[in-house]
């Protein structure tokens, strides 16, 4: 744009037609609707500048602005002060600017013999064309003009200067208000008057803010001066004054504050809330701390009257053998703690104990080796002898998984429904596997991955099989992918195994307890059977732990199976073991694989949990991982990604052999047990990941286990109910014996039951064919809120048969049961009420001292009550017991 130098300063040099051409498109009565109504003006302005352009007076908007703004400044100061005299004008657009700023017709200027005449200038087509044009926003204005009209013959002037006449008639005075708002609106009057056109001064107005939070000096400069200038009955100052209070009220930083103080406020409020909430959340904890410390406090002290009580009838018992000259004596000069050694090697009667304990376990096997037959069942007309048999095997755990999807929990939907503690089922790291097995790299679909498969698996799988078992099992070569099998699962494997390795009516050997699945994979399809090495809690003989498994107890179930004919197969071992938590250590591996030799069998080690050692104390062998292998042969080792993964939903089963006879009769049978392509690309892609197996989930998944082990179990302690403590697998095996009013599997169901009507469900011994009634399995990989509620609502159970038991004891105090007594250990914690004798007739020395040692290994008692204290505190007993010592 050509502004053409200095003389076109801001407002200045406007020559009179050019003053007329703005004074026509200004006067328009649009115009002025439009400069009334709205804060902003300068828009209106910049349209006039773009009509001016066109008809060749090149202006801006600022500029015709400030033009407007000077002459009207200059006609206040004319009309207020009476400069003028009474007859006429010497400003010769002072008619225009009162006609336009008293609400008159504009009107134009044409000059008659040297004086100035009004005429009306918006007239006609005119008038319409302007106003049409400025009310649209097309822009710029299409504006024609009379020539005769705009003509104004005056002086030449130079400036703006010359033009100003300051005599206003006297009769052209407004109203004025009060004397308070005469001088201040005076005061403001002169203000303005400064900003004259000789001057150059503008008026120092606060700058007004827009409603987007912009200042506009020249918007609010012009639109103030336009709303001072006096309407019929309203001052300039009254108006001023109105504004500048609407503006007050109207101020956002007004909202602004009183936002900030109410969201001030109420973050007090909150805090001090979650400041009560904390305060009463660690009164809480304290309260459930001191109720824990005097439970504990109770526990010993519960304990020590047993040791005391146990005692003082061993006591009894050695006096009375001493007095009738027992077979039992103690040599003179021998140490009691030997003798209680010697009494306790030479078998101190417990030999009949195991022979009464025998007798329902021979019993329990030849039923079993007669399962069979199916006239011993009540057959039904519409099923096979297999079908009538099959439908046996719907127990007790059947019976609660059915119960739990009936009336499953979940914290929003149904917070009262059963908690599954009985499914070994890893529910920790659904959040890992979600997102693992949703990524891109898992999405594949090509012709190969829809068509039928090697039976035994797509090589790509089996080769990544291969080598992801070399890298955990630590094999001391690379795993071959010919010697892999993929089937859906490992039940499907322990069935095909089952049906190749045996005929129909042989067996496998097992000990006892076990997974329970495995009796229908092994049986219900190749009518194969379970021989059982039974495995009890008492430490005696060989044994060092409960439930401990040796070559002795193996080879005395292989022959009893084999003088009632029935042929053996194969070996089943569970490494690590469920539901113990045992993990076999390579000499023990070795034995067990020496063993399997000698008689020719084969051997089944089912891994499936190689991968859930939480603890790093605990150390894993694969039999993979050992330098050589007794019989490689009939050595064949099962794997799977349910438990491991946390994903048992998917069912996928890897068997390694490298008896290739074996491979090839397995393979036969996955047509009936394979895997889809689209999951086989999915685990080959999950196995290759090696990076985030290590660094993500495993560390995450051990933490969790842990975590979730360690929470349990201080809850078992906190009951003082016994537990096998180990650090693998999914479960804990749990020692509920003393809950039970008889040592019968009748009462340990009843107590299943009693579980299951509390919401909570659980897996007992009966199911993994334990030989002592009242063992449980307890799975504690799960979410910490529903292992709190779980063992809320066991601890209910527990407390209330207790008081039922405790309750009876009272009416028949000397009728304890004397079966299932768990010997001495350190993984036992505590020791169960109901296995402690309660009258010393019923007992023998062997029991007692059993008992004795059971309760000493599993209390710090020894180390809080030495003999020297004892001395002190009991000087009478002490000697006593001395004299029974023969230490005097």
């Amino acid at each position: 744009m050509d502004f053409r130098g200095k003389k076109y300063e801001r407002g200045s040099n406007w020559s009179d037609p050019e003053v007329v051409e703005l004074l026509q498109l200004w006067a328009d009565e649009s115009v002025q609707v439009e400069l009334e109504s709205c804060l902003r003006n300068q828009h209106v302005f910049n349209r006039i500048a773009e009509v001016l352009r066109e008809k060749g007076i090149h202006r801006t908007g600022d500029q015709c602005r400030e033009k407007i703004k000077k002459m009207k400044l200059e006609y206040r100061r004319i009309k207020d002060n009476s400069k003028a005299p009474r007859g006429g004008r010497t400003w010769k657009f002072y008619e225009v600017m009162d006609r336009v700023l008293t609400s008159r017709p504009a009107l134009a200027y044409s000059s008659l013999s040297g004086s100035m005449m009004a005429q009306q200038v918006l007239q006609g087509s005119m008038v319409e064309s302007y106003h049409h044009q400025f009310a649209s926003s097309a822009l710029p204005f299409g504006h024609s003009q009379h020539p005769e009209l705009m003509e104004i013959k005056c002086e030449e002037v130079n400036s703006d200067e010359h033009c100003l006449t300051p005599e206003p008639p006297s009769s052209m005075s407004y109203q004025q208000g009060s004397p308070e708002e005469h001088e201040m609106e005076r005061a403001f009057l002169e203000r303005a008057q400064n900003d004259s056109p000789i001057s150059r001064v503008e008026i120092p107005i606060e700058t007004s803010v827009s409603p987007s939070g912009f200042s506009e000096p020249n918007m609010a400069n012009s639109s103030r001066i336009q709303n001072v200038v006096p309407r019929p009955g309203f001052s300039a100052l009254h108006r001023l004054r109105k504004k500048r209070k609407g503006q007050r009220v109207k101020d956002p930083l007004d909202d602004l504050l009183l936002k900030t103080l109410t969201s001030q406020r109420a973050m007090e409020e909150r805090f001090l809330q979650m400041e009560e909430r904390r305060f009463q959340r660690d009164l809480d904890v304290e309260e459930r701390r001191m109720q824990l410390e005097q439970r504990r406090f109770e526990l010993e002290r519960e304990h020590e009257f047993r040791m005391f009580n146990v005692f003082a009838q061993m006591l009894s018992i050695l006096k009375q053998s001493h007095s009738s000259s027992s077979s039992v004596s103690m040599p003179q000069g021998l140490d009691f703690s030997q003798a209680l050694f010697e009494i306790t090697g030479t078998g101190g009667g417990g030999g009949s104990l195991q022979e009464v304990k025998a007798r329902p376990l021979a019993e329990r096997r030849v039923n079993m080796h007669g399962f069979c037959n199916p006239s011993s069942f009540q057959r039904s007309p519409y099923l096979s002898a297999r079908g009538n048999i099959a439908t046996i095997f719907c127990g007790s755990t059947e019976e609660g998984y059915k119960a739990y999807h009936a009336d499953k929990y979940d914290e929003d939907k149904n917070p009262n429904g059963i908690i599954n503690f009985g499914t070994s089922e890893n529910k920790l790291c659904f959040d890992l596997m979600s997102k693992r097995l949703t990524q891109t790299d898992m999405n594949l679909m090509e012709p190969p991955l829809l068509q039928y498969p090697d039976w035994k698996g797509h090589m790509f799988l089996r080769e990544e099989v291969a080598r992801f078992l070399t890298y955990y099992c630590k094999a001391p070569a690379p795993l071959k992918a010919e010697n892999v099998i993929v089937l859906n699962g490992c039940g499907s494997l322990f069935s095909a195994l089952a049906t190749v390795l045996c005929d129909p009516g042989e067996a496998v050997l097992i000990a006892t307890p076990f997974y329970g699945g495995i009796t229908q994979s092994v049986f219900l399809y190749g009518n194969v059977k379970l021989v059982y090495a039974y495995l009890d809690s008492k430490i005696t003989g060989t044994s060092t732990r409960p439930f401990q498994l040796t070559v002795e107890k193996l080879e005395k179930a292989l022959q009893d199976a084999r003088a009632e004919g029935v042929t053996v197969r194969a070996l089943i071992l569970l490494n690590p073991q469920n539901p113990l938590g045992d993990i076999y250590s390579l000499s023990e591996l070795w034995d067990y694989l020496e063993f399997a030799k000698r008689h020719e069998l084969h051997v089944i080690v089912d891994e499936l949990y190689m991968l859930s050692v939480f603890d790093e104390s605990a150390t894993f062998h694969s039999v993979l991982g050992m330098d050589r292998l007794p019989d490689p042969q009939r050595t064949h080792v099962m794997w799977g990604i349910s438990k491991d993964f946390a994903v048992s939903g998917i069912r996928f089963g890897t068997l390694y052999t490298e008896n290739q006879d074996v491979a090839n009769a397995v393979a036969s049978l996955c047509y009936f047990h394979g895997v889809c392509g689209t999951v086989q690309h999915k685990v080959a892609q999950l196995l290759r990941d090696r990076d985030w197996i290590n660094q993500v989930y495993l560390r995450a998944n051990h933490a969790r286990l842990k975590a979730a082990h360690t929470y349990v179990t201080d809850e078992l302690k906190t009951l003082g109910v016994p537990f096998l403590n180990r650090n693998a697998g999914l479960f804990v095996w749990i020692d509920f014996r003393k809950y039970l009013r008889t040592a019968t599997f009748e009462e340990e169901l009843l107590l299943w039951r009693r579980f299951l009507d509390n919401k909570v469900l659980l897996s007992c011994g009966k199911a993994f064919e334990c030989s002592e009634p009242g063992w449980f399995r307890i799975i504690f990989a799960d979410k910490t809120h529903r292992l709190q509620l779980g063992m809320q609502r066991i601890r209910k159970v527990l407390e209330e048969r207790e008081q039922e038991i405790l309750a009876e004891e009272k009416e028949q105090p000397c009728q304890s049961d004397q079966d299932g007594k768990a010997d001495s250990t350190d993984e036992v914690i505590f020791v169960s009420r109901h296995q402690e004798p309660s009258c010393a007739s019923t007992s023998n020395l062997g029991d007692l001292i059993g008992l004795l040692q059971q309760q000493m290994r599993s209390s710090d008692w020894l180390q809080k009550n030495t003999a020297e204290q004892f001395a002190q505190e009991k000087p009478e007993m002490y000697d006593v017991f001395s004299k029974l010592v023969g230490k005097q």
